[in-house]
């Protein structure tokens, strides 16, 4: 009997964790793992950041045709009432200008919606 327990003991010298030990140390590695594990998706995040969204020459184009249609179509609209009229080019000016703001205020609005998330769209 006593040759069992030295055998369960393991060899002399040797201390032999407990399995208190054992979970204290799984515990401790399990922390640090998921310390680095954050870490590295941290760094992932950053670099997505980084890198800019795929989509981005989608919305630059997006944001471009908003102001250019805006000023065409004042410009055209201009046009038809001085080629009508006979106002020329007043109507042209005025129209443009009226298609610019309305430009302007497009791509602002296309602007703030592209900023925000997907659920906060109204």
């Amino acid at each position: 009997m006593a040759s069992d327990e030295a055998n369960q003991a393991g060899p002399p010298g040797k201390d032999n964790p407990s399995e208190a030990d054992l979970s204290d140390r799984l515990r401790r590695l399990d922390e640090r793992l998921g310390s680095v594990k954050a870490e590295a998706d941290a760094r992932e995040v950053r670099r997505q950041k980084q890198e800019g969204d795929p989509s981005s020459l989608g919305k630059a184009l997006r944001l471009s045709s908003e102001f250019v249609a805006g000023i065409l179509a004042g410009a055209a609209l201009g046009w038809v009432v001085d080629r009508f009229a006979g106002t020329s080019p007043w109507g042209l000016f005025v129209f443009l200008i009226l298609g610019f703001v309305a430009g302007v205020r497009n791509l602002m609005r296309a602007a703030d919606a592209l900023g925000k998330p997907p659920g906060k769209q109204e």
